[in-house]
């Protein structure tokens, strides 16, 4: 019986000349495109093993493995997310019939839906299965050329002391807490919901992000400074485990309504949570901090995403600048001795 149903799909059985039994999901509820799926994956096999033709894989079978080998990358969830839109249009698509015109046609789509953006980041995605199958898997001879939409510098969105007072005024108070804590560390909103206490040391004042925590995949070393000693004080015999809570349970989620809610009664447009970690940098690199160790601080991987910041700190760079003005003026002193000697 080469096709059965489980539910409303159905699956398609049959074994290769090699006396292997494969089972597997037509991936549809028509019984005619699963008789069709089923027929071509058995004439595959049978070219497979008797005229050694490379296998042709599906999109399907890419998805998954790509999936399984990058399980621990930090964008896994999301990726996830990205591969069940892209079904609509790869779902059981032969790699090698993946072409310009298909990516075209599904770029056009969602930024149409989204932006250039995001299509970017579902393009990006679809490059590196490909990249995959061609040159790690071996499954493809080449991959097509996937062109991405221009995007714009990113934006670098921060408050001022004043709008930060008016945004506080305005939370209630768990959320408090938990912004001033990410504009005294600069930590992510995933580290900050997350935390535990076990990654804190208040005696050293110190705190770590986990390499599985951390977007990069490192390990942070969070100095702490009074203000975010002060906060995770208040914070003590609330939870045994998380640092953050409200009303006695785990914090899943830190974009809510209350928070929407106190950025317009604050005044505060185009502004989310991430941005205190703009703020938080900025605030530094105005303050003269150097970059590399910004970049330290905030455990960025690259110099690059630490440059963005960088036009900030230029007030602070004519204290240096007047370090040659010392140099020159003994200089120019002297020589004007020697001259008139």
């Amino acid at each position: 019986m080469p096709l059965y149903k489980r539910g409303k799909t159905w699956w398609i059985t049959f074994t290769t000349p090699a006396g292997e039994r494969i089972r597997c999901s037509a991936g549809t509820a028509d019984k005619t495109q699963a008789q069709e799926y089923h027929d071509q994956l058995k004439a595959e096999s049978w070219r497979t093993q008797r005229l050694g033709e490379k296998p042709k894989y599906t999109w399907d079978e890419a998805a998954c493995k790509f999936l399984l080998e990058t399980q621990y990358k930090a964008t896994h969830e999301r990726d996830k997310e990205k591969l069940r839109w892209l079904q609509q249009f790869l779902r059981n698509k032969p790699l090698h019939e993946i072409n310009r015109e298909l990516i075209d046609h599904i770029a056009q789509t969602k930024a149409n839906e989204t932006s250039p953006s995001t299509a970017n980041r579902h393009l990006a995605l679809i490059r590196a299965i490909l990249r995959k199958a061609c040159n790690d898997w071996e499954w493809l001879d080449k991959t097509p050329k996937i062109r991405l939409f221009p995007e714009p510098k990113r934006r670098v969105r921060w408050l001022t002391p004043e709008q930060v007072k008016k945004l506080l005024n305005e939370l209630p108070e768990h959320q408090q807490d938990m912004m001033i804590f990410a504009l005294s560390t600069g930590l992510r909103q995933s580290n900050i919901i997350n935390l535990e206490w076990s990654q804190l040391d208040l005696d050293r004042k110190a705190a770590w992000i986990h390499p599985d925590q951390a977007k990069a995949r490192k390990a942070i070393h969070v100095p702490l400074n009074s203000v975010a000693i002060t906060v995770l004080l208040r914070q003590i015999g609330k939870h045994p485990s998380r640092v953050f809570t409200f009303r006695g349970n785990p914090i899943a989620w830190i974009n809510t309504k209350a928070w929407k809610h106190a950025l317009k009664r604050a005044g505060i447009e185009n502004f989310r949570w991430h941005d205190l970690r703009h703020t938080w940098a900025s605030w530094l690199a105005q303050q003269g901090t150097p970059m590399n160790v910004l970049q330290e601080l905030g455990g960025w991987e690259s110099e690059e995403m630490v440059r963005r910041y960088a036009h900030l700190s230029k007030p602070q760079l004519m204290q240096h600048a007047e370090l040659v003005s010392n140099v020159l003026d003994d200089t120019i002193l002297s020589h004007q001795k020697e001259k008139r000697g």
